[in-house]
Parts: structure tokens; sequence; C-alpha cells
């Protein structure tokens, strides 16, 4: 029988040669011992006709205390051998399993270690069947594995105080009961390091570490503090300042703080360029026909000729407006006529004609107006 807490397993050996072997099945069946005395016994199937040679008798729930009688016959071609027996009894031949689990930690200068009954199939505890079970514990240090302490409790919650502070231990933990004398296998061990009291040096590295951290994370906050001020600062308040005239179109007076980005058509004509008029003189020359002089115009005509011409140069001009605040008509020079030119008597006569260059400079003056400029050459 192969067992564990309340898992059992009927096992068995078949002797004979390979060729005997092939085609065999096997039939287990159990019944209560009390139940053998009566006069026609029922016997219970568990396997029946299996090839395998186990037969797994834990589903059954074998009462703990009870004694069992088990058999098993082997069958081939339609001939059975004789049926073996065996006694089976849980609470005598069933070993008990080591704790399901344990927990190990340190408190202080000693090691509280916490110990799990087994468990039955039924995910029950192994002291309802054995009352007297209790544990083994064998602990040691990690660093001398032959100097091995054990300790026999019956409480799941043990201290271990005979133990050294700031020590490396290794703790592993049987299952015992003396009745039938069974004990399970030792778990797997599980080490921890103790406590103790903090030595003075640890105390003052640990606050001058601390100390250092907030120093550190203070100047940072400080010095992101200072570059977000600056960062705002120069965004929202720059040290360059736009020029006079710049702000002058900008905004609609010396004292308004909202800008005029868009301007009206009346003050969009203002803008206008200055041209300045440079007379340049050439001579002219006038192939007069043979013997005939030109007259001179009368005196009346003549001046009404060049009040003509006055008049067409000032309506020719009046296109020019100021940009400034008032405005005031640009007067250029007026270039002399043909009748203030000098006559010759000769067949030939050189007129000299006055040459206009009409140079375009725009641009900006002092009161903000801008116009043609007109040079005289």
């Amino acid at each position: 029988m192969i067992t564990l807490n309340t898992n059992y397993t009927l096992v068995w050996t078949w002797d004979q040669g390979s060729e005997e072997s092939s085609g065999v099945t096997f039939t287990t069946q159990y019944i209560s011992r009390f139940k053998l005395k009566t006069r026609v016994p029922k016997w219970l199937t568990v396997c029946k006709e299996t090839s395998q040679r186990s037969c797994d008798l834990t589903g059954l729930n074998l009462h703990y205390l009870s004694i069992f009688v088990l058999q098993v016959r082997a069958t081939k071609n339609g001939r059975h051998s004789e049926w073996v027996r065996i006694e089976f009894c849980p609470d005598k031949d069933a070993a008990v399993g080591p704790p399901s689990s344990i927990r190990l930690a340190a408190a202080g200068g000693a090691l509280d270690v916490s110990i799990s009954d087994p468990q039955t199939t039924t995910n029950s505890s192994m002291r309802e069947l054995l009352p007297k079970l209790y544990f083994r514990i064998a602990y040691w240090e990690q660093s001398d594995v032959r100097q091995v302490k054990s300790v026999d409790v019956e409480v799941n919650m043990v201290t271990l105080s005979d133990v050294k502070a700031w020590t490396w231990y290794c703790i592993s933990v049987q299952s015992r009961d003396d009745f039938y004398n069974k004990s399970s296998s030792f778990t797997s061990p599980q080490c921890v390091q103790t406590e103790g009291s903090v030595p003075w040096w640890q105390i003052v590295l640990y606050f001058l570490g601390s100390l250092l951290i907030v120093v550190v994370v203070v100047l940072l906050l400080v010095f992101g503090s200072h570059q977000c001020y600056h960062l705002c600062k120069s965004t929202l308040s720059p040290r360059d300042q736009l020029p006079s005239h710049i702000k002058q179109h900008l905004f609609d007076s010396l004292g308004s703080d909202l800008p005029r980005l868009v301007l009206s058509d009346s003050e969009s004509e203002l803008l206008c360029d200055r041209v300045t008029v440079c007379p340049q003189s050439s001579v002219l020359e006038i192939q007069n026909p043979s013997g005939v002089t030109s007259a001179a115009p009368p005196a009346g005509q003549e001046e009404g000729s060049r009040h003509s011409r006055q008049n067409s140069s000032s309506s020719g001009d009046s296109g020019v407006y100021s940009a400034g605040g008032t405005s005031s008509t640009l007067q250029p020079n007026i270039c002399p006529s043909f009748t203030d030119v000098e006559h010759h008597s000769s067949h030939s006569e050189h007129v000299k004609m006055p040459k206009m260059d009409f140079i375009f400079s725009p641009g900006i003056s002092a009161e903000g107006d801008s116009g043609v400029c007109v040079c005289e050459s």
C-alpha cells in the first residue's frame, strides 16, 4: 500500500513471463473485516478487469480507524487466479504527511514560526484523525549547517528565542505521531535574517542621508521656481521695446493698450510717396525756315500762357497728399516754360529744354507721413 494521510493506493506485482502477462486483467475488491463473519460476505468491487497493476482507494472514503480486507485476482482468457488478500488499517498503516505550509518571520531578536496542519483529501486537518499530532522544528545558522537544533511543539505558532541577532537562520518542520510511531518527511528549508537593536552609527548614517535628500529637493525646487519666474517675466514683459514709429502705427493713441491691427480705408488712403523733381538743362536745336523769324507773342498772351502752365502744374501736383496729422499740399519747383527761353536771330535757334528726372524715394518723415521727393538738377 502507498499511503499519505487519507490517500490510499493498492499496488501489486505479477511474476509470470512476458508472454503470459499479455492480455491479463486484474480485479480488486474490499470488505470490512467484521463483515467476514457473516454467512454470505458481500464484497465490493473497486477496480474490475483492469490491465493496470494498481488501484486507487482514495475515493472510497474509508474510515480512518476501521480495518479492511482487500483482495486481488488475475484473469486471462476466461481463467481466474486465486484471490490474494491483505488487511489494511489506515490509522496504523497510513503514513502522515508533512505540514501543508510554514511561514517564517523575524521578530526582533527572535523568530516566529507559523505551522499549518497536514490536510486530508477533504481539506480538513489531520489533527482531527490524529489527536496526538505534534511537530518537530529543526533550525540552524545558514553559515553552519552542522550545528542543528530541534524543538518539539504541539501548537501551530511558536517563537524561537535561542537565536543570535542579525544572523541568517534556516528552519525545517516535521509532523509526528507517537502512537504508531509515525513521522513525515521534513519540509523544504526556509531562511530569514533575525533583527536586533540598531547600532548608533546606522542611526547617524540614516539621519545624514535623509537630510541630504531634503536639501537636494529644496534646492531643486528653488532653482526651478527661479527659472520659471525669469521665463514668465521675459515672455510677458520683454526687455527690448518696439520702436516709437512702429508703436504709433500699432496703437490708436499713445495711451491705448489695444493694437490697431486693421486700418480704415480713409486712413489707408493717406499713405503716399514723396517725389523729387530734378530739372536738367538740355539744348534743343530748332530749324527755322529761311528768312522767317519767330515773332514774340503778345505780352498778354505770354502771361496768360505762363499762368495756364502753372495752373496745369498745380493741378498735376494736386494728387500728392500729406500723410501727417495736417494735410499740407506739396509745392514742387516749376521748371521754366518755352516763353522764358532766350530767342536767337539766326536760322537755327538753340532752345534749352528742361529735363525732368523723377526719383521715387519712399520714406517716412518724422511726423509719420510718407510722400514723393522731388529733386532738381
